[in-house]
């Protein structure tokens, strides 16, 4: 069963509430002694930092990618 904490409470202890709920627990705010509130972790937090060459291969580029694009320039600028 879970406890229901105050706001108090919860600022007073942030950083162990925060741990527990990246664990996986689940924290219930409440006011007055009712929950009114659910705080839960994301689905992917303490997932791994992002790396570089992640999507290797999966990205195409054009070769000419960074030509300037005179033909299509011309045609909006003569409008």
């Amino acid at each position: 069963m879970n406890t229901v904490i105050n706001v108090h409470d919860l600022k007073t202890n942030y950083s162990k509430y925060l741990e527990e709920v990246i664990g996986g627990k689940e924290i219930l705010l409440g006011k007055h002694g009712k929950a009114v509130a659910k705080i839960v972790a994301l689905p992917n937090a303490g997932s791994e930092s992002r790396k570089l060459g992640k999507l290797k291969g999966k990205i195409w580029m054009s070769d000419d990618f960074d030509k300037p694009m005179t033909d299509l320039w011309n045609t909006v600028s003569n409008k």
